[in-house]
């Protein structure tokens, strides 16, 4: 899957010179952030207007439509995450409000879809990390912040400075007991 800064989506197989699928053509907001699901059978993207867009992989025309595709944050979204069987998703971004990490559920209308926004990061989220075995969110963001929510409870854990720079990454190890951050310095 390859996103590309004049907003343009492509799917291709490793043993096929062209394309398999043009998920969104060039002309579209600046892609920030895409990833499949856990089963391979969704693909995400999302961009710098602010939306997160959703499209069944195993699609048989070449210029599909998304099944969801909805308005996370007022200015961008950053970045996304697929929480548990891909029914809920995590988003980060900055919005007007300083709602800048949500739940959402796409198995409902996109009107009631927002289960819960978390007001944090001042300038807006950069980065998002799930934490299925602990069932937590870690967030990073433009001002060096990292905040980890509990998404069971739906409360921020904890917050702290990391780094004197905006949070460009976010990593965790495959047992859950450590993370890592990158900053932009």
């Amino acid at each position: 899957l390859t996103g590309a800064q004049d907003g343009s989506v492509r799917m291709f197989e490793w043993t096929r010179p062209q394309q398999l699928v043009c998920f969104r053509q060039a002309g579209n907001a600046r892609v920030t952030r895409m990833y499949f699901n856990s089963q391979g059978n969704k693909c995400g993207v999302a961009d710098g207007e602010g939306f997160l867009s959703i499209w069944q992989v195993n699609q048989t025309t070449s210029n599909p439509k998304p099944y969801l595709s909805w308005q996370c944050h007022s200015k961008t979204t950053s970045d996304f995450a697929f929480v548990t069987s891909s029914s809920l998703v995590a988003t980060s971004g900055q919005s007007n409000d300083n709602r800048n990490v949500c739940l959402w559920d796409t198995l409902v209308s996109s009107s009631n879809s927002l289960i819960h926004a978390f007001t944090c990061h001042d300038h807006g989220a950069t980065v998002l990390q799930y934490a299925p075995k602990h069932q937590l969110l870690i967030s990073g963001g433009r001002k060096g912040y990292i905040c980890i929510f509990d998404i069971r409870q739906r409360q921020i854990l904890f917050t702290f400075q990391a780094h004197e720079s905006a949070v460009k990454a976010l990593a965790l190890d495959p047992s859950e007991d450590y993370f890592v951050t990158g900053s932009a310095e």
